[in-house]
């Protein structure tokens, strides 16, 4: 096993003056020891991390990390910064930073020794050490372990000293309160590559709980693995606290308990004030309703301070993820019985009474019925999970009764929208109720699901159903009237959604309306335009980038052009995260250049007049689209503006710091890097 860092892998005089530029420089580094292969497409795996969540901490710390399949064992450098880097840390600037790099199947005994070093970087003894260390060798040495820092000074004791009395004062508050003992809490941590933030976490509750004076023990859900808590610990346990940015695995453990939920930064933070607020949790007797349920998912992940605007995005987000994959399989099924059995399919009698295995028409009506079926569970799968997404597991009996109850009354999508909402809600508010120990294990299982579903289906049916149902209609029939200059309107900001975040929330939405629009056993010819509108729409970005990168190679990265292959295959199979890539090491070239194409392709499809009876597929499910020339053509189109735009666009920048202008092959200049002293391997 190679030393996880070395003299070689630390820069005391880091130059860079932004983030990229910091990973950049201690990644070259990394390349150079053979321990990066591809250094670009490490980089974007580095934002792509950092995207989800900024590294930085108070402190001065800046920690960009990654799991990537171009590392080719774990790693770590590190460079000091005398100017100071935005990390995103509310304190400031970082000049402290640790580039730390992980394979995509690391092993458990360097993974051990990365949570090692995230722990130490809440010592402050061990920061200090690093400011004032003189050589490279010497700070590689104290990283490792192989050197202690430096002892504290006397400031420093009478710190400790001062922290130590008020740590005594407050247990001597807690032993008061808990009748004889201190005040108990479990935790747990995580993050969403469980390598940095998750220990760090840990670290700083522990020191919080000691000052505390409170018993605070942490169960780390970190990647390599996790050792679960003693049941005993648990169950004696005062008050938990989960500080997380993905789900806790087996959070049932937990049920019961005076509860704070709150992303992973917050423990590292503000370690003082969760445990404050757990404890007046208790006090009062709350048991919030994380506290209830199972596993959540990845979408309740977020600080507490979250909007109920970014909390409302989560909920539906979550409910339209688990709809997508019904939408897919239902649709295509449909759309293949169509292209079998002729568009009179939808009329054939059931396959259980007159099915001929020698029949083409049966095989036709077999895959059309069965993706009818599948399409009856888009509107209670979308609500039960909106639900879920609230109110974890308590949460699914009411969403799906809900959602059942809003597609037999034809309040269709805008329906099962607001089932899952309404039941999600029902649910936290009864489990805000106070109720005696001895009912707490029938709660789950049968007082809840039974008063929550009761509730639900009673708006449902008497109240709000009527309306929404009414709505939905409008939306249908306004759908229907589109023509000319409106279609074409609408086909252009559905084109720049698809486009804007390239598989995100935005993208998500203006895709969940158009499957929407379809999820009938007969759809209307308007909807159909839509859903074709939005299938072309988002096949533009990565069908852009790809052509960009054969049109003008040296505008691009090995790797772009590595990835510029793989997008031709996304693209026409309708993904659009194949553009993800590109958009992540360049975001104000490419979004834009992106979002251009599907506008005029969505357009261009809206006018064309284009229909698609499949929710997926790309160009495979060409001859199942109305005018398949034309839609093709929509799709060329769009994919040469984004390709003309970005490529214009990347042609304008000015090159680089450091780097001087080289004439390339084809005649084009291109940004070459200023020479330098080779670093050393």
């Amino acid at each position: 096993m190679s030393e996880m860092i070395t003299a070689d892998l630390v820069d005391l005089d880091l130059s860079a003056q932004t983030k990229d530029a910091a990973a950049r420089a201690l990644a070259e580094r990394m390349v150079a020891k053979g321990r990066v292969t591809d250094l670009d497409g490490f980089l974007a795996d580095v934002a792509a991390r950092e995207a989800q969540m900024p590294t930085g901490l108070d402190g001065g710390i800046g920690i960009p990390h990654c799991r990537s399949a171009h590392v080719t064992e774990p790693t770590l450098a590190f460079g000091r910064s005398a100017a100071g880097i935005d990390f995103g840390a509310a304190d400031g600037p970082a000049d402290l930073i640790f580039l730390i790099a992980a394979p995509a199947g690391a092993d458990d005994a360097h993974l051990t020794i990365l949570s090692s070093l995230a722990r130490q970087l809440m010592n402050d003894e061990f920061t200090a050490a690093l400011r004032s260390v003189g050589d490279a060798a010497s700070a590689a040495a104290l990283i490792r372990g192989d050197e202690a820092p430096a002892p504290a000074t006397a400031s420093t004791d009478s710190a400790a000293v001062s922290a130590a009395a008020s740590a005594e004062a407050a247990a001597g508050t807690a032993e008061e309160e808990g009748a004889g003992r201190p005040f108990r809490i479990v935790a747990v941590t995580s993050c969403p590559t469980g390598i940095a933030h998750t220990y760090m976490a840990a670290e700083s509750l522990e020191n919080a709980g000691r000052e505390a004076g409170v018993e605070l023990v942490v169960e780390t859900q970190g990647s390599a693995g996790f050792t679960r808590l003693d049941p005993t610990l648990i169950a004696d346990a005062d008050g938990v606290i989960f500080a997380h940015d993905v789900p806790v695995r087996e959070k049932e453990r937990f049920a019961g308990k005076p509860t704070v939920d709150v992303g992973v930064k917050a423990g590292i933070n503000k370690p003082a004030q969760l445990i404050a607020d757990v404890r007046g949790k208790a006090e009062r007797g709350e048991v919030t309703a994380s506290a209830t349920g199972g596993s959540t998912p990845v979408e309740r992940a977020g600080d507490s301070g979250d909007s109920y605007g970014t909390k409302l995005r989560k909920w539906l987000m979550t409910g339209v993820s688990y709809m997508v994959p019904f939408v897919a399989a239902g649709g295509l099924l449909l759309a293949l019985g169509f292209a079998i059995g002729g568009w009179e399919i939808n009329k054939a009698p059931s396959v259980m009474e007159h099915f001929s295995w020698t029949q083409v028409d049966s095989w036709g009506a077999l895959l059309f019925q069965i993706g009818g079926v599948a399409f009856g569970f888009l509107i209670p799968v979308l609500a039960g999970y909106i639900a879920y997404g609230m109110a974890d597991r308590p949460g699914l009996v009411p969403g799906f009764v809900g959602g059942m109850i809003a597609s037999n009354i034809a309040a269709g999508f805008l329906g099962g929208l607001v089932a899952g909402l309404l039941a999600g809600g029902i649910v936290l508010s009864i489990q805000r109720i106070k109720i005696p120990p001895v009912l707490r294990g029938i709660m789950p299982v049968v007082v809840i699901p039974l008063i929550s579903s009761l509730i639900v289906g009673f708006l449902m049916f008497v109240v709000v159903g009527k309306p929404i149902a009414e709505a939905q209609k409008g939306m249908t029939d306004w759908l229907s009237g589109l023509s000319g200059s409106n279609a074409v309107l609408l086909g252009i900001l559905l084109g720049l959604m698809m486009c804007f975040d390239l598989g995100g929330p935005v993208n998500k939405v203006a895709y969940a309306f158009a499957t929407a629009g379809i999820a009938v056993q007969d759809p209307s010819d308007a909807a159909m335009k839509v859903m074709a509108a939005v299938m072309a729409a988002g096949m533009v970005p990565p069908l852009g980038m790809a052509l960009a990168t054969v049109v003008r190679r040296k505008l691009f990265t090995p790797a772009e052009r590595e990835n510029g292959k793989a997008a031709w295959v996304l693209g026409a199979s309708f993904i659009s995260e194949g553009a993800i890539p590109f958009a992540a090491a360049d975001p104000l070239r490419v979004i834009p250049a992106s979002m251009a194409g599907g506008a005029v392709t969505g357009a261009l499809s809206m006018a064309f007049g284009a229909t698609l009876r499949a929710p997926h597929g790309g160009i495979f499910v060409v001859p199942l689209i109305g005018s398949p020339f034309l839609y093709l053509v929509a799709v060329a189109a769009g994919t040469c503006v984004t390709s003309a735009l970005v490529i214009l666009l990347k042609s304008m920048r000015k090159p680089a710091l450091g780097t001087t202008t080289a004439e390339t092959p084809d005649g084009a200049t291109a940004a070459a890097p200023a020479k330098k002293e080779p670093v050393a391997a």
